[in-house]
């Protein structure tokens, strides 16, 4: 039976925020049906990624979701966890791989051969596509975070260290998935 060579891209999102899980995706675009719009996640609207992200995980070869939680990244670090979260998507691909694209300058290794690509998310299409189905699964998960531990604002700033997040710690102290390993917060746990 032919077929194309199947390439993953993949690509994570997370590393920066102090709260939540670091999260990774690998894509395998169907290399007969192409997805108009695909950017990279940080370029779209909240609305076109969502719109996005449903066409990707219903027209695409392949997609897997690899995610790390915050203790892991607080016992091995959040560039390890990131490459992890990464190994953690591949190996959740059904699909025979070719080759394995990431973006970035890093990857960890793979089963097969891989590459790294600088901007990807700006240049290939499977790693658009990663960017946005990763974007997506992290920030539905820190909505649901977000009525667990009311106060915080995760629902707007996905953990990331924006002002308003910032006044949220210091009015209401840490929470289990503030990420410990963090200056802000390993600042807070001396204080």
């Amino acid at each position: 039976m032919y077929r194309c060579e199947y390439c993953a891209g993949v690509d994570e999102v997370g590393r920066g925020p102090l709260a939540g899980p670091v999260y990774a995706a690998a894509v395998v675009l169907d290399p007969f049906i192409g997805i108009d719009g695909l950017r990279d996640s940080k370029a779209l609207s909240a609305k076109r990624r969502e719109e996005l992200n449903a066409i990707i995980c219903s027209a695409s070869a392949d997609f897997s979701i690899g995610r790390v939680d915050v203790e892991e990244i607080d016992r091995i670090n959040i560039l390890e966890a990131s490459l992890l979260a990464m190994q953690r998507a591949v190996n959740g691909l059904r699909v025979p791989l070719d080759f394995v694209l990431v973006d970035g300058n890093r990857a960890p290794p793979f089963s097969c051969p891989s590459g790294c690509l600088v901007k990807g998310d700006t240049k290939f299409d499977a790693i658009k596509a990663a960017s946005i189905v990763a974007k997506v699964a992290r920030d539905t998960e820190m909505c649901e975070l977000d009525s667990l531990y009311p106060g915080y604002g995760f629902a707007q700033h996905k953990g990331y260290p924006t002002p308003m997040h910032l006044a949220a710690l210091k009015r209401l102290g840490l929470c289990p998935i503030h990420r410990m390993s963090f200056t802000p917060c390993k600042e807070m746990l001396h204080q």
